[in-house]
């Protein structure tokens, strides 16, 4: 399964020099669930805008025109075009083959947008100020959303939060 995993504010706002605008323990945690034992695919300014932070327990792709780009981590692998991402993806051993998560930035939601059989959208009940929205590349009317989740705001989160995930029709 490729599926793409995001979080946007009312307005659609998912990053801010390379980070996200918010911090939501709550809705990390559910990222966190969502991805364990996976693969998740970013861009080169998203892991870097993570310091090139490398999540525990997952494999992490990183997605990169810079065909001299490396990372020094064994759990990191550098990709340089989505068709050898997928190549790599639809080549893995079946009995053993994990998911694949596009995290993000925009430009990755860009690059896979064909290639989506879920959605996770995370939408934040507030705005923020940022530089980077989610690109309206998808058309949602090809997804069936299958679950609907609220978090309301409490002593950790300042702001409530809806999960929603989507199944492609095809």
């Amino acid at each position: 399964m490729i599926a793409g995993i995001w979080a946007e504010d009312a307005q659609g706002l998912i990053g801010s020099n390379g980070v996200l605008p918010w911090f939501l323990p709550s809705e990390l945690q559910h990222f966190k669930q969502t991805t364990m034992c996976q693969v998740i695919l970013m861009g080169r300014k998203t892991f870097e805008g993570m310091n090139k932070r490398v999540l525990p327990g997952r494999t992490t792709i990183v997605l990169t025109r810079d065909e001299t780009y490396q990372v020094d981590n064994d759990s990191v692998l550098v990709f340089h075009s989505p068709e050898a991402v997928l190549n790599w993806y639809y080549g893995q051993d079946p009995d053993t083959a994990k998911d694949l998560y596009v995290t993000g930035g925009a430009e990755m939601f860009v690059a896979f947008k064909t290639s989506f059989n879920q959605l996770y959208r995370t939408i934040i009940a507030g705005t923020f100020e940022g530089d980077t929205y989610f690109p309206k590349v998808l058309d949602f009317e090809n997804y069936t959303e299958v679950s609907s989740v609220t978090h309301p705001a409490d002593e950790k989160n300042d702001y409530a939060f809806t999960v929603k995930r989507y199944e492609n029709k095809r």
